[in-house]
C-alpha cells in the first residue's frame, strides 16, 4: 500500500480509548476557554469584526476560519510539542463548524476524530522534522490543514480513497509563514488551516478530481528541505495516542510558549525578593540588568525585542520577563491590542538576551529547553533562577478552572449551562455546545 493509502486506514480504522478521550474534553474546555473572551468582546480584538464582515458564519468553511482565529487570538490555546504548534484551535474549529450541518451529533465519534486529527498533528511534526519550523514555516497552518482535513474525513465518514484526495487537497493548500508572528495574520493562520480542511473534505466528497496517490510524499519531502521520515507518521498509530503522551500542553499565560519558563523563573525571583522584605518598586529599581540565557535557537519563536504593540509582545522574551517581575502575572491587558505598557517596557530594555552555547541547540532536543535568569544589581550583587521546560510541564495548569474564568461574566445561570454543556458526557451536550458557538459567532460584535 502506498503511504496516503496506510495513512488513511489507520486515520478512519484505529479505535481511541476512553484515557484518550477524556484528554480529549480537557482539550475541547481549553479550546473554548482560548476563544470564548474573544468571541464575546470581553478581550478587545479589531480582527474578528473585520473577518466576520468579510466570511460571514453561513456556512461552514467561514464559521471553520472564525472559529479558529478567535481561538488563536490570544495565543492562549494549547501546544503539542511533536507538532511544534498547536492543534486544537485547527482541529476542533473545523468539526464544529462540520456539525453545524449535521442532523445528529455523535459524541464519541467528534471525539474520537478530535483524536485523530491530533495523532496526525504529531505525527506531521515528527516526519516533516525540526527543518520545518527553522525554516520559517508555522506548523500550526501548515501542518495544521492535514490534521485538520484528517479529523475531518473520519468524523464525515469519508472513505479510504475519499481521505487520500482530502489530505491531497489539503496537502496542496498548506501554507502559513512566522514572519507573520505579532500581527493578526498569525491567529488567521489557524482560521485558515480551519477553513480549508472544511473545503478539502467537502471537495473530495464531491467527488472532485485529485491526485489520490503521492501528495503526501512530496509534501514531505518539500516541507522538511529533503529531510523527512516519513515512517513517523505512520508507525505505531495510537500506541500511544499522542492526545495522551506526550499530550496536549495548556498555557497558563497568554503569551508565546516560548517564554513561558522564563515568566515563571521571573516570578520565582519576585516571590523570593517580596519573601525577603524587599520593597517592590526600590527593588525594581535597583537592577541594573536583566540576562537570560537559553538553548541556541531557543528565540526563533519569542523573536520580537522591542515590541510595539500588545501583540507583538507576546513574542518578546523581554517584555514577558519585565512583565512578570512588575506585576507577578501576565496581565491580558498588557497583551491586548493597543500601545504596549511604558512601565513594562522601561524595565524589558535592561533585558539582554545571552544564548548558552554550551547547551545543545533547541532544534536538537527542545524537551531540554530552559531560561535561566540573572538579575545583576546596583550593589554588585546578583540573583540567579533556572527555570527548565520538563519542570514547567510537572506544574499542570488547571483547564477547569481557565474555563471557569473565561466565562465568569456570563450571567450565572448562563455560566452554569455552559459548564455543564462543556463536560461532554452525552450527544445532547455536544449539540448545544455546537449551537451555542455557532450562535455567539453570528451575534453583534462590540467592535461592530
Amino acid at each position: 500500500m502506498s503511504l496516503s493509502e496506510t495513512l488513511a486506514g489507520y486515520l478512519l480504522q484505529r479505535q481511541p480509548d476512553e484515557t484518550a478521550r477524556q484528554n480529549a474534553r480537557r482539550g475541547v474546555w481549553d479550546f473554548i476557554a482560548a476563544c470564548w473572551p474573544v468571541l464575546t468582546g470581553q478581550v478587545p480584538d479589531s480582527g474578528l469584526p473585520k473577518l466576520r464582515q468579510l466570511y460571514p458564519a453561513t456556512h461552514p468553511a467561514s464559521s471553520a476560519l472564525l472559529l479558529g482565529y478567535a481561538g488563536h487570538a490570544l495565543d492562549y490555546d494549547d501546544f503539542h510539542a511533536g507538532f511544534h504548534g498547536h492543534p486544537s484551535t485547527v482541529i476542533l474549529p473545523a468539526l464544529f463548524a462540520w456539525c453545524e450541518s449535521r442532523d445528529d451529533f455523535p459524541l464519541h465519534a467528534f471525539l474520537d476524530a478530535y483524536i485523530s486529527g491530533v495523532e496526525m498533528a504529531g505525527r506531521l511534526g515528527l516526519a516533516v522534522t525540526s527543518q520545518h519550523y527553522i525554516a520559517g514555516h508555522h506548523n500550526t497552518a501548515t501542518l495544521g490543514t492535514l490534521a485538520a482535513t484528517a479529523a475531518l474525513a473520519r468524523l464525515s465518514g469519508a472513505t479510504i480513497p475519499q481521505t487520500e484526495i482530502a489530505l491531497g487537497i489539503a496537502a496542496t493548500q498548506a501554507s502559513g509563514l512566522r514572519a507573520q508572528f505579532g500581527s493578526q495574520v498569525k491567529a488567521l493562520h489557524a482560521g485558515w488551516a480551519a477553513e480549508r480542511a472544511v473545503q478539502a473534505v467537502q471537495l473530495a466528497l464531491a467527488g472532485f478530481e485529485g491526485q489520490q496517490h503521492g501528495v503526501i510524499e512530496a509534501f514531505l519531502q518539500t516541507a522538511s528541505g529533503g529531510q523527512a521520515q516519513p515512517l513517523r507518521l505512520t508507525e505505531h498509530w495510537g500506541d500511544p495516542w499522542r492526545i495522551t503522551s506526550p499530550g496536549l500542553e495548556f498555557k497558563p499565560f497568554p503569551v508565546c510558549s516560548g517564554t513561558h519558563s522564563a515568566a515563571e523563573a521571573a516570578r520565582q525571583l519576585r516571590s523570593q525578593a517580596l519573601a525577603q522584605g524587599c520593597d517592590l518598586p526600590l527593588w525594581l529599581a535597583s537592577l541594573r540588568r536583566i540576562e537570560i540565557a537559553f538553548p541556541p535557537g531557543g528565540d526563533i519563536a519569542p523573536s520580537i525585542r522591542q515590541p510595539s504593540n500588545g501583540i507583538e509582545a507576546r513574542f518578546s522574551l523581554e517584555y514577558v520577563t519585565a512583565a512578570m517581575l512588575i506585576y507577578g502575572e501576565l496581565r491580558l491587558s498588557d497583551f491586548a491590542e493597543g500601545p504596549v505598557n511604558p512601565q513594562i517596557m522601561a524595565l524589558a530594555a535592561r533585558v539582554e538576551r545571552c544564548p548558552d552555547l554550551s547547551a545543545p541547540p533547541d532544534a536538537v532536543d527542545p524537551t531540554q529547553r530552559f531560561h535561566q535568569i540573572t538579575l545583576l544589581c546596583n550593589d554588585g550583587t546578583s540573583l540567579i533562577q533556572r527555570r527548565t521546560r520538563r519542570q514547567s510541564l510537572a506544574d499542570p495548569v488547571d483547564v477547569a478552572q481557565k474555563l471557569a474564568q473565561a466565562f465568569q461574566n456570563e450571567p450565572t445561570a448562563i455560566r452554569e449551562r455552559l459548564l455543564q454543556d462543556c463536560t461532554l458526557t452525552d450527544s445532547g451536550q455536544l449539540q448545544r455546545l455546537t449551537i451555542t458557538l455557532a450562535e455567539t459567532l453570528k451575534r453583534p460584535h462590540v467592535e461592530e
